[in-house]
């Protein structure tokens, strides 16, 4: 299993595994643990490098994170509930979710855009509000980096560890697809149960 694993990412390389760190900023069904997870498979095999898996992956969590930064920047909240309303069932998103990410975000200051990076919750969502407060670009980028790399490392280090403790069981290849698994049945579930704020 673990070799099915690794060829699929070797055939991304660097720029494949960029492209899906950008994607599972704004696609749900795209977990950054199964990604850097197969990544660090290939580190482990001796077929990719640490450093430039690590400078890719952030920098396509980057992009993927200014998106949405843009979006809240340059449209604000007249033009961002209309979005939200017509995409947010695909994108698993409601105007429910933006405003208590503002909240939090006021709360607690830019500061938490760099600390959420690096956490399991609200990582992407915080853009939102961030691009909404008109945040300084510059520091955005900077701290979503740093924040990024962050949880980047401790993800390819955690699967480095479990490959390593639990030699020859394949078992990072089935946390990766049971995380596949998961994160595409939470996402139809939510399909299915999304209704418009209209509706309720």
């Amino acid at each position: 299993m673990d070799d099915i694993v690794v060829a699929v990412v070797e055939r991304l390389g660097l720029a494949g595994i960029a492209l899906l760190m950008a994607l599972e900023n704004v696609f749900p069904p795209m977990p950054s643990e199964a990604i850097m997870g197969s990544a660090a498979l290939a580190i482990e095999r001796g077929s990719m490098q640490f450093w430039p898996v690590m400078t890719v992956a952030t920098l396509g969590t980057l992009a993927g994170n200014y998106a949405w930064f843009w979006l809240g920047d340059r449209w604000g909240y007249e033009r961002l509930g209309p979005f939200i309303d017509r995409w947010g069932r695909w994108l698993t998103l409601e105007w429910e979710d933006v405003e208590r990410a503002m909240i939090f975000f006021e709360r607690h200051g830019h500061w938490v855009v760099l600390f959420l990076r690096a956490a399991p919750f609200m990582r992407t969502m915080i853009s939102l509000p961030a691009g909404l407060a008109h945040m300084n670009k510059l520091k955005f980028c900077i701290f979503t980096a740093i924040g990024a790399a962050a949880w980047n490392a401790i993800l390819i280090g955690g699967m480095q560890w479990l490959s390593n403790t639990f030699e020859n069981s394949n078992i990072v290849s089935w946390v990766i697809i049971a995380t596949l698994v998961l994160a595409a049945v939470a996402y139809f579930w939510r399909l299915a149960t999304w209704t418009p704020r209209s509706e309720r």
